[in-house]
Parts: structure tokens; C-alpha cells; sequence
């Protein structure tokens, strides 16, 4: 099933649905030994879809964040550890095509990551302040020439495996926790100490383990606009865009996985409709919703990028939100009704119809920065500003 409503780039997708294939071959192994998808990012790599939102003139493709989220809806369809993956990787790309063309060294690293499809990790959360990437307690130290930056980061997405580590702090040593900046660090320059090993419900093989994460590098690759400029305009909506894409992936396929299991059930019962057709019509409703929301919700962020006020607004930011909450709402009871229509046979595993890893997956949804959290920084702004309630707004 696809997300767009018209193809935007054939290209695209054809090599991501040759991704797709890999990952859906090792997505059991990697599920069940809580393993990085290795296979699927290695054609990733050879697909040079890693590179693809950097723009043409720097060695990329220009790809737009509609073709990234489809992206993400076919490698979800397939394995949604490889699509996390791949979903991560282009928000924390985002911030560098967003933020760092005013950058000598941004704009020279932007280039190598297209150049030599590296794979980008995120570094936000921190030990003492939860998933509040927003406040930080340790400090980078910056010189003339070099910065350094010790941090107890509770959870750094496939840390073992980037080529890079995009990763947050304050901005010096007297800074206020909300001051903080965003620094490239690249392998060889940090080591990581693991403190905590990612064994998880679902999405098991991002393999996000813990670390104590100890880096120095040339200050030039601390990025010169301040994470809460980087944070709004950019990466708090492609975070929630981007996953948002993935879910409707796992979501697409659990129902193509039911209306499969309801379509041989109509054959065995000499052309009745069984009792499942009610649940797939939910389904797909729910799911058509899900797509709406998800596409609406480019569109604002694709109208807003053109208005920098707009961009900042309290506003745009409650609409990304609610996008969020929406898509990680809306998979649960969209794969719970395809396991009511699969029966015993999505229940097991190892059927053509088992949905216990996308039901395991798309649990942590509403975690990939808490619900509760989302909610609570709404009604704040709401608070104080009143929503467009109109229908063209």
C-alpha cells in the first residue's frame, strides 16, 4: 500500500522496494536476536538512499520530505527496526540540509554523507532528565579551536553502528539547561562505554543502547544555530513525520496481512462474508485516516518552511503534535483489529498472518517521545494561544 497519492519519484521507490525485500528476509532474525539489520542497511547504502534529502548541488537528490516519509511506508511494510533506521538517520540529516548550509564544515560533511552514505545517529536523551531532549545537563567545553563533551546519554539510536553521532548539551558550562547546542562528532573522534543494553519490546533491532559517550573534535563541527532553532523548525516535525511514516507502514501491512487471511476465508466459505469483513472495513478506514493525517501534515510543514514565523509559531508546533499522536494512537487499533480478524493464525508466530512483532512494534509509538509529554507541551500552548479551528486554515 502506498502512501502517496501519486508516485513522486519511481526511482525512489523501486530501490527502496528492493531494500524492502532484503529486510523483510532478515527482520525475524533481527527481531528475535535483538540484532542492527545489517543486510538492510547495507542496501540501503548501495541504493544511496542515505543521501537522497541532501540536496542536488551538494551530491544528493533533493528528495522531499513526502518522498522520505514513503520511503519509510515501504521499509516499514517490510521490517520497522530497518525503517526506524532509515526514518532517524534523515531527521538528524534534516537538521544538517536546514541548518547547516551557512557552514563551511555543515555543508563539506552534508556532501560526504551523500558522498559516502554514511549512517547518522541521534544522541538527545540524557541520564536525569528522561526523554526531555529539550534540557540538558552536561556541557560541551569549546576552545579556539577544539570542543569536548563527556555525556550520559541514556539512549543513542544504533550508537555502535553510526559513522556518526549527532548529539546535544548545553552550550557551556554556564548555560541554562534549556541552552543548548547540537555538535557533529564523527567515528574516531569519541568512544562509547555501554551502560545500558537496549533488550526491548519491540523495534529491538535499532540496537539503542546506552553509553557513556566521550568526544573531542574540531569546534568548527558545533553547529552555529542553537538546538531550540534546530529543534522547531526542523527535527521535532520531521521526527514526528518521519515515524508517523513508518507506522502507517506497519500498519499497512497488518491489514494487507488480514484482508489476505479474510479473502481465503470468503474462499472457504462458498463465497460468504466472513465474520472478519466487518474489522478489515474498520481497518481500512482507520487506515485511509492515518494516511490522510500523515499527508496533511507534510503539506503544513512543506507551507510553513517558507515562513520562518510560521515555522516558530506555538501554533505549527501543536499541529505536529498532533500528528504524532494521532498516527501513534491510531496504529494500536488498527493492528488489534486486523488480529481480531486473523484470529489464532495472527496470533501465533511463524504464519503467513502472525502480527505479534508489528503489534510489539508499533507499541512504542506512543513512547518515541511519551504521549503524555506531547500532550502536556500542547495544553500549554494552547493555554496562551488560541487554534484555527477554520476549515481552510
Amino acid at each position: 500500500m502506498s502512501l502517496a497519492i501519486l508516485a513522486t519519484d519511481t526511482t525512489l521507490a523501486t530501490r527502496a522496494h528492493r531494500v524492502a525485500k532484503i529486510a523483510a528476509e532478515f527482520a525475524g532474525d533481527v527481531d528475535a536476536g535483538s540484532r542492527f539489520p545489517k543486510e538492510a542497511v547495507e542496501a540501503m547504502k548501495a541504493e544511496r538512499l542515505l543521501g537522497i534529502q541532501v540536496p542536488a548541488a551538494h551530491g544528493g537528490e533533493s528528495a522531499c520530505l513526502l518522498d522520505i516519509a514513503e520511503l519509510c511506508s515501504i521499509l516499514g511494510q517490510a521490517c520497522a527496526s530497518s525503517a526506524m533506521i532509515f526514518a532517524m538517520h534523515h531527521i538528524k540529516l534534516s537538521s544538517l540540509v536546514e541548518h547547516g548550509a551557512e557552514s563551511q564544515w555543515h555543508t563539506g560533511f552534508m556532501q560526504e554523507v551523500a558522498g559516502r552514505q554514511l549512517l547518522l545517529g541521534s544522541a538527545t536523551t540524557e541520564g536525569g532528565i528522561g526523554g526531555n531532549l529539550r534540557n540538558s545537563i552536561c556541557a560541551i567545553e569549546i576552545d579556539e579551536t577544539t570542543c569536548r563533551l563527556q555525556k550520559d546519554a541514556t539512549v543513542i539510536s544504533y550508537g555502535a553502528q553510526a559513522d556518526a553521532i549527532l548529539i546535544t548539551s548545553r552550550a557551556n558550562a554556564d548555560a541554562a539547561p534549556s541552552d543548548q547546542v547540537m555538535t557533529v562528532f564523527r567515528k574516531g573522534q569519541y568512544s562509547l562505554e555501554r551502560t545500558h543494553i537496549w533488550d526491548t519490546l519491540g523495534m529491538r533491532g535499532t540496537c539503542s543502547d546506552g553509553f557513556m559517550f566521550n568526544g573531542e573534535a574540531p569546534s568548527a563541527q558545533v553547529f552555529p544555530k542553537p538546538f531550540a532553532e534546530i529543534a522547531a523548525q526542523s527535527m521535532l516535525a520531521t521526527s514526528h513525520l518521519l515515524w508517523s511514516g513508518v507506522w502507517f507502514g506497519i500498519a499497512a501491512d497488518a491489514v494487507s496481512r488480514a484482508q489476505a487471511f479474510a479473502r481465503a476465508a470468503a474462499r472457504k466459505s462458498a463465497g460468504q462474508v466472513p465474520p472478519g469483513a466487518l474489522h478489515l472495513a474498520e481497518a481500512c478506514n482507520l487506515l485511509q485516516l492515518m494516511k490522510s493525517n500523515l499527508l496533511s501534515g507534510i503539506r503544513t510543514y512543506e507551507d510553513a518552511k517558507a515562513d520562518g514565523d510560521k515555522l516558530s509559531s506555538m501554533g505549527f508546533a501543536v499541529a505536529m503534535n498532533n500528528i504524532k499522536i494521532a498516527s501513534s494512537q491510531t496504529i494500536l487499533d488498527i493492528i488489534n483489529k486486523a488480529m481480531l480478524i486473523c484470529g489464532i493464525m495472527g496470533y501465533k508466530n511463524g504464519t503467513p498472518y502472525s502480527l505479534g512483532r508489528h503489534l510489539r512494534d508499533a507499541h512504542s509509538a506512543q513512547l518515541m517521545i511519551s504521549n503524555d509529554r506531547i500532550l502536556a507541551n500542547s495544553s500549554t500552548m494552547l493555554l496562551v494561544q488560541k487554534p484555527d479551528f477554520s476549515l481552510l486554515g
